[in-house]
């Protein structure tokens, strides 16, 4: 059978590294049906005409679009707005694969997720091997947050995650193609007709968490979610957005955070998650002064964590309940 592929590319001013991440794509994509859109999230730094000019001029329109969202409204939006309009002829692919702008696909990494698909049916996502330039594969693959997962995350004291392990969010990087609770969406392959069952990214989510959201939506509904050794992307960890200097969480992360708990769990579930975090952290701050190490937290992170709760208890996030499957994406 030949499948099509809608390849999309979220842009927010790194002109240049989605261009070279489309062209890894556009490597990777031959010998199969479909386009690659990048999809510019309203930068106002001339992104869009610039991606669009080097598209047309580099000879790639047959098979590369740049869309404009016309608003910042974060990741997930960013990719439903391209996942809404489909292919250019106004037919919907048979599998939409994200790609951050920051990743760039080996030559058969595409061709290696759908062959898995196609060859495991009851797979609804799967995502790639993810490494660095060092080809040291990263930790992509992880279990759903939880609240002793939470309380685990923060502590990070040896006995405790020995004792939790079954609740460790990140897990160990496979060493083989197979089921995990959900995959770092910077290379992930999903059907269509999962998306057209289960609705699209949560546009609620700004960034982080919407793919943890959407892989959980999709678990509820019965839809597996793998891991597939065979595919390789190189991914630049956080060259779009940062991460790995934040001095000080922003909000949206908190916002995301929150949004996940309590529409996935309810708010008493959100409480108590952030409970757990807190003592986690408590008892990994005491350990630190014990050793005369400093903590690993983000300069405020327990206040700041606490008192973006407390604020936004005022105004709480409706629980999603676990059988709603929303046909639309925000």
């Amino acid at each position: 059978m030949t499948a099509s592929v809608l390849t999309v590319i979220v842009n927010w001013r790194t002109p240049e590294m989605s261009l070279d991440a489309a062209a890894a794509a556009l490597g990777a994509m031959q010998g199969i049906a479909g386009e690659i859109v990048i999809v510019d999230n309203d930068s106002q730094d001339g992104s869009y005409q610039a991606m669009a000019a080097h598209v047309a001029a580099s000879g790639w329109s047959d098979r590369v679009h740049v869309l404009q969202s016309g608003f910042n409204g974060g990741f997930g939006a960013g990719n439903n707005a391209a996942i809404r309009a489909g292919l250019r002829d106004g037919s919907k692919p048979d599998f939409v694969y994200l790609l951050n702008s920051d990743a760039f696909p080996e030559p058969d990494a595409i061709r290696a997720l759908v062959d898995y698909m196609q060859a495991h049916p009851q797979v609804g996502l799967s995502g790639s091997c993810l490494h660095g330039r060092d080809r040291v594969p990263q930790i992509s693959t992880f279990r759903f947050p939880s609240i002793l997962g939470e309380f685990e995350g923060a502590a990070r004291i040896g006995p405790i995650t020995r004792l939790l392990a079954k609740w460790v969010v990140p897990m160990p990087v496979p060493d083989s193609s197979g089921p995990v609770d959900w995959l770092a969406g910077a290379s992930m392959m999903i059907r269509q007709d999962v998306l057209d069952r289960i609705g699209l990214f949560d546009e609620g989510y700004f960034l982080y968490f919407e793919e943890t959201d959407l892989c959980l939506r999709a678990a509820r509904a019965g839809i597996a979610t793998h891991y597939v050794r065979e595919s390789e992307v190189m991914h630049l960890v956080a060259a779009s957005t940062g991460m790995d200097v934040w001095d000080r969480v922003p909000d949206y992360w908190f916002d995301s955070r929150l949004r996940y708990f309590t529409a996935n769990h309810g708010a008493v579930h959100a409480a108590l998650a952030t409970a757990a975090n807190l003592s986690g952290g408590a008892a990994h701050r005491l350990r630190c002064f014990l050793a005369g190490r400093k903590p690993g937290d983000p300069r405020g992170f327990p206040g700041h964590l606490l008192g973006h709760h407390l604020r936004r208890a005022l105004r709480p996030t409706p629980r999603r309940p676990a059988n709603h499957l929303p046909t639309t994406g925000a």
